[in-house]
């Protein structure tokens, strides 16, 4: 008997419904700086912290199911709840410390995104950078926040292609299955700067204010309340589909993120190519060891996540400060509803374009926005738990059980690894 074509694409239309915030903001997190990190830490040391992606996934899936939980039970972001409910000397500090971490790290990804263009088109670096950020804001401020939720959960395609390169690449099966199951720990100086740059890049501060912002955007989308008025069958109905969408996009981050570091191991590693600054360094020394094929795959990856995680690391940033300020926020409303907001993101965005003017360079910088966001993550973490523990804020569905163990558990390795960046 063949299969009913309708009841697969039913099937199909039902999953795709779940997957939403968790699936973007899994696929952001693989944004140019993190596939840098990446990169670099594959080049640098093989297969040898490949561990760290297995062993990272239950962190970043812990705090990233909580900060969702937050801005669907409560209908309010992050930034929003710390207003209402804790002193605003920690909302001030809170939401300074996001957009220091949100510009540094969009100067980073666009400097990248401008980089890899001009590898593969001839041009000026500047002009593209300058050229991504503007389409960009453009996309963000004028498109309708359906359309632009659509083309987000699409664009997360682009990472199939960090997959491809490691079918075209020579690697040892064994060697690349053991280190990625068996932590290899070292605390040299590098392995410490490298293990500070890999957790930073994954559990980034962008990603908390963007997912809880997304779900209040969902719920404005399906025209539903807040978890804490409805009743009890359809919030635990909702939760269900924020763990599962949780999972699935920090486990599609996650195995990118693992694929890319096995790809640069079997290739720059293999070759002893082992100091890269930059993802589009990365691309381009896979050129001559993999071949074309190869480059192409993972230059278009960057731009991919990169059009992906601009839009975000600006949106989350719009969030937190009009929520800071009470001002009128979301991507579902229209520029003249919501002026402030898309001046956030318009202004975030050209910090990013700036950094890329003054000396810095953009190649370091993807390396370093993830060492400073693994440093500015821990008390974001705690805030956020704190948050999502206080029952007069969550009202009944304050986080508890093994969701608060694996919150303060991803919390505390974050602090134990800057602590020993800073003292090593």
């Amino acid at each position: 008997m063949s299969p009913d074509p309708q009841s697969e694409d039913a099937a199909l239309r039902s999953v795709l419904a779940v997957l939403g915030p968790g699936l973007v903001t899994g696929a952001a997190d693989d944004d140019p700086s993190g596939i840098g990190t990446y990169s670099q830490v594959g080049a640098q040391f093989g297969y040898g912290m490949a561990w760290t992606m297995f062993f990272g996934f239950p962190l970043l899936a812990s705090i990233q199911a909580i900060c969702a939980r937050i801005g669907a039970t409560t209908g309010k972001g992050i930034a929003q709840n710390l207003r209402q409910h804790y002193p605003r000397w920690l909302l001030r500090a809170v939401v300074i410390l996001l957009l220091v971490a949100n510009v540094i790290n969009l100067g980073a990804d666009l400097g990248a995104m401008g980089a890899v263009l001009a590898l593969v088109i001839p041009g000026k670096v500047l002009v593209y950078t300058i050229g991504f950020g503007v389409v960009s804001v453009l996309l963000e401020v004028f498109l309708s926040y359906d359309r632009y939720a659509r083309i987000l959960k699409w664009t997360t395609l682009s990472l199939f292609s960090y997959v491809a390169v490691v079918f075209v690449a020579d690697v040892p099966v064994a060697e690349a299955v053991r280190d990625t199951l068996v932590p290899n720990l070292h605390l040299g100086r590098d392995e410490t700067m490298a293990l500070v740059a890999i957790f930073g890049t994954t559990i980034s501060p962008y990603l908390f204010f963007w997912q809880a912002g997304q779900e209040v955007e969902e719920q404005h989308r399906r025209h539903i309340k807040p978890l804490h008025v409805t009743a009890k069958a359809r919030a635990g109905a909702e939760l269900k589909r924020i763990r599962t969408d949780t999972l699935v996009g920090m486990g599609f981050s996650h195995l990118t993120a693992l694929f890319i570091i096995i790809a640069t191991a079997a290739t720059l590693n293999a070759h002893g190519v082992t100091d890269i600054t930059s993802a589009a360094d990365a691309a381009e020394a896979l050129r001559p060891i993999a071949g074309d094929f190869a480059f192409a795959l993972f230059a278009a990856g960057i731009i991919g996540t990169g059009l992906l995680a601009v839009p975000i690391l600006a949106g989350s940033a719009a969030y937190a400060v009009s929520e800071t300020f009470g001002w009128t926020e979301g991507l579902g409303r229209k520029p003249r509803e919501a002026k402030a907001f898309y001046g956030v993101i318009a202004a975030s965005t050209l910090g990013g374009i700036a950094l890329n003017f003054v000396g810095i360079d953009p190649m370091r910088a993807l390396y370093w926005a993830a060492v400073v966001n693994g440093l500015l993550a821990p008390p974001l973490m705690v805030v956020t738990m704190l948050i999502a523990r206080n029952r007069k804020v969550m009202k009944g569905l304050a986080i508890s059980g093994w969701l608060e163990f694996g919150g303060w558990v991803s919390t505390a390795v974050m602090w134990i690894v800057a602590a020993i960046f800073l003292l090593v």
